[in-house]
């Protein structure tokens, strides 16, 4: 009886050890623990949970080429709020520049994105150029520190698209280049293509961007990788990055988007024509 009585009291004797290492609610000490471990909570899961989308163009910039049928600025909203409402689903805090048709400029949307400084900014974009031929699918970042995010969201994005992959670029787009926070910029295809202007116009295609788009932003792996476009493997550094030099800001105007590389390629396949062999060697090397 008295060994019956021993072994049930061991119990009871633990567990009031336990409760009085642990402080009580009414306890300073305990307010304390609890605030140190909410700020330890939030900075460790709330770093980069905070994700500002810009829909590129609105109001009277409508985007793309004079006489573009397509517009860019009602597909790049569309894609931009489908985006907004997956990233909100997985717990993410969104900031939209612009939540509807209506102009921002590009100074208050680096305003906006600077003003959030645990954020990611993404800017989405459509392609366009004077040729009907030009298709693919484009990322550019200007940070060093954008550089995985624009990696990450290029291979999802171009591995569920049947577009070509135009690369990784680096360039200094003003919004890319003033903002204080990881930046990255999608030109989800050409609206001037035809093939890519109707997949464009498809409601199931825009929701697939935003989904391969936040699958990106996650830092979820790939399907696949995309082979790069085979005009732009000569200068490639790697499965989807392309060297491209920094944008030339002295020359702005210009009738495609695209049509600054197209110069700068066509004149590096024309200097490497040239019969200097070690020229063609140090490229090789690259």
């Amino acid at each position: 009886m008295n060994r019956f009585r021993l072994s049930r009291s061991r119990p009871a004797q633990s567990g009031r050890l336990l409760r009085a290492a642990i402080p009580r609610r009414r306890d300073r000490g305990y307010s304390i623990f609890i605030a140190i471990l909410f700020v330890l909570t939030a900075s460790a899961f709330g770093q980069w949970r905070t994700i500002v989308i810009d829909a590129g163009h609105g109001g009277h910039d409508r985007g793309g080429v004079p006489g573009q049928r397509i517009s860019e600025k009602d597909k790049t909203l569309d894609v931009a709020q489908r985006l907004k409402r997956i990233l909100q689903a997985d717990g993410y805090r969104v900031i939209m520049t612009r939540d509807s048709d209506v102009f921002v400029s590009l100074g208050a949307r680096v305003a906006i994105a600077n003003s959030y400084r645990d954020a990611n900014f993404v800017s989405i974009h459509f392609n366009c150029a004077s040729r009907v031929g030009a298709n693919g699918i484009e990322t550019y970042y200007y940070r060093s520190d954008s550089a995985s995010l624009a990696a990450s969201i290029h291979r999802n994005v171009v591995s569920s698209a049947p577009s070509e992959n135009r690369g990784i670029r680096r360039r200094g787009f003003y919004v890319l280049r003033r903002t204080s926070i990881p930046s990255v910029l999608v030109e989800c295809g050409f609206l001037t293509n035809p093939t890519e202007g109707r997949l464009a116009l498809s409601g199931d295609y825009r929701e697939r961007l935003a989904e391969q788009i936040a699958r990106g932003i996650r830092r979820q792996p790939a399907p696949y990788v995309r082979a790069l476009t085979p005009s732009l493997r000569s200068v490639s550094l790697g499965n989807d990055f392309v060297r491209v030099p920094a944008e030339s800001f002295s020359r702005r105007k210009r009738s495609s988007k695209s049509a600054r590389y197209h110069r700068s390629s066509k004149s590096r396949k024309s200097e490497s024509s040239k019969p200097k062999k070690k020229r063609q060697k140090k490229s090789s090397e690259d």
